[in-house]
C-alpha cells in the first residue's frame, strides 16, 4: 500500500482477494425468497431452503460476512457448494481518499457483467458528531448533464445492480469495522444506535429514480428489521424531478425524499436541469404534494446550490417561498463546490446569508450545508469516476 500526502490518497496495490469473479453471482441484492430459489436451485430441499436463507440472510447483513466459509451454522458441503456457485464478496477498492475534515471517498471497480467490462463508481462517507452519513451511487456515469455537476459530464455506463448498490453499504461498514462481528450469539439483530453509518442518502453519481427497481430492492434490504435494520427516516433518495418514479418510491419504501431543486423557474431549471423540460416544476411539486407521511416532523429536503449572479437573489429566495408555502420542506443551501472545467462560481458567503436569512424570516428551514470534503473532490455535484461506455 502506498500513500500521497498531498491528497491524502491511498493506493491499494494488491487486488483484494474478496473481488467477485464474473461467474459467480452474488447473493448480496437478494430477497429471502429469492435466496431460497437459489438454494433450491443447488440441491437444498425445499422445506430447508427457507432456514437456510434466513442463516445466509443474517450471516451476510448483520454479521458482516463476505465469505461462506465464516457461516459456522451451515454445513461443510453446503458451504463448498455455495463456493463453488456464488459469492457475497465485496467490491474492489481501487482507492481510499480521506479529506482533512474526515469525510472518506472510496472508488470501487465492480466487475465485469457480459455486456460491459469492469465499471467504477464512488462511495462518500461523511462523519458527523451525531450521525455517519454514506453517499450511495446508483448508475455508473449520469444522463441528466446537470450543469453545475462534475458527475453530470460523464457519459451514462448502466445502472448498478441492487447488489452493487447494497455493496456500498456493505463496503463501508466493513472499511469502518461497524458490524457486530462474528460471535456465536445468533439471536441478536442488528443496532440502530451507536453505528458509524447511520444514515444512507442515495445521492452519489447517477439519478435513483432512472434505476428505480434496483435501488427499491437495495433499500428495502437495508430498511428491513432483520436485516441491516435502517430506520425509513435516516434513509433519503434524492431525485432530479422523475415524477412517475416519485409517487412509486413513496408508496412502495417511504423513504425520505430530497428534490435536487437549484432554480425557482422553468426556464432557468430547464438549464440547470435539463430534465424539467420533461418534468416540468408544476407536476414535480404535485407529486411532491403527493409523497406520503409528510408532516413538520418528515419533510421533503430541497437541495439548492447557490451559484453565484444565476440563481442566488431575493428575488429568487421570495420565489421559493411561494413555490414551497404548502409543502413541508427544509432547505438546504449547498455553497457551489468547483470542479475542473466548470463555467460557474458559488455565491459569496454575506449573499448565501442573506438568502438563508430571508427564507427563515418566511418560515422556512434553511441550513447552509458545510462543505465536506472539498479536497478530494468528494462535496456535492464533484463525484466522478473514469468508467467509460463502450463504443459500439
Amino acid at each position: 500500500m502506498s500513500a500521497t500526502p498531498e491528497n491524502n490518497l491511498v493506493i491499494l496495490d494488491d487486488v483484494l482477494d474478496d473481488v467477485t469473479p464474473l461467474a459467480k453471482r452474488s447473493l448480496i441484492g437478494m430477497s429471502r425468497p429469492q435466496l431460497g430459489e437459489e438454494l433450491i436451485s443447488i440441491g437444498v430441499a425445499e422445506k430447508q431452503a427457507r432456514m437456510r436463507a434466513a442463516q445466509i440472510w443474517h450471516w451476510v447483513y448483520i454479521r458482516g460476512a463476505s465469505d461462506f466459509d465464516q457461516m459456522l451454522n451451515l454445513g461443510k458441503d453446503l458451504r463448498a457448494t455455495l463456493n463453488e456457485r456464488f459469492t457475497i464478496a465485496l467490491p474492489e477498492v481501487v482507492t481510499e481518499q480521506v479529506s482533512n475534515d474526515g469525510t472518506r471517498k472510496w472508488l470501487l471497480r465492480f466487475p465485469a457483467d457480459g455486456k460491459v467490462g469492469a465499471v467504477e463508481v464512488e462511495t462518500v462517507y461523511i462523519p458527523e458528531t451525531e450521525r455517519g452519513t454514506l453517499c450511495v451511487s446508483s448508475q455508473v456515469g449520469c444522463s441528466l448533464t446537470c450543469t453545475f455537476c462534475h458527475t453530470g459530464t460523464q457519459k451514462m455506463v448502466r445502472n448498478l445492480t441492487a447488489s452493487e448498490v447494497l455493496a456500498q453499504v456493505l463496503l463501508a461498514r466493513h472499511r469502518l469495522k461497524d458490524f457486530v462481528g462474528m460471535e456465536d450469539d445468533f439471536d441478536i439483530v442488528a443496532p440502530r444506535e451507536g453505528r458509524k453509518v447511520s444514515n444512507i442518502v442515495m445521492m452519489g453519481m447517477g439519478e435513483p429514480l432512472f434505476n428505480y427497481e434496483n435501488v427499491k430492492q437495495a433499500l428495502l434490504i437495508a430498511l428491513d428489521e432483520d436485516g441491516l435494520n435502517f430506520s425509513r427516516r435516516r434513509v433519503t433518495v434524492s431525485t432530479s424531478g422523475v415524477v412517475p418514479a416519485i409517487y412509486k418510491l413513496g408508496e412502495e419504501t417511504r423513504t425520505m425524499l430530497a428534490i435536487s431543486l437549484h432554480a425557482t423557474n422553468d426556464t432557468l431549471r430547464d438549464e440547470l436541469v435539463p430534465i424539467n423540460r420533461k418534468y416540468p416544476l408544476d407536476q414535480l411539486l404535485d407529486a411532491c404534494r403527493a409523497y406520503p407521511g409528510l408532516s413538520s416532523a418528515r419533510r421533503i429536503t430541497f437541495e439548492y446550490v447557490m451559484l453565484a449572479g444565476v440563481n442566488d437573489s431575493i428575488a429568487d429566495a421570495h420565489k421559493m417561498v411561494e413555490l414551497l408555502s404548502d409543502i413541508p420542506a427544509k432547505i438546504n443551501l449547498i455553497p457551489f463546490n468547483p470542479w475542473p472545467g466548470s463555467s460557474y462560481e458559488c455565491s459569496e458567503w454575506k449573499q448565501i446569508e442573506k438568502f438563508a436569512a430571508y427564507l427563515a424570516s418566511k418560515g422556512l428551514t434553511a441550513p447552509i450545508r458545510t462543505p465536506r470534503g472539498r479536497d478530494i473532490l468528494a462535496a456535492c455535484g464533484q463525484l466522478k469516476s473514469e468508467s467509460k461506455k463502450p463504443s459500439k
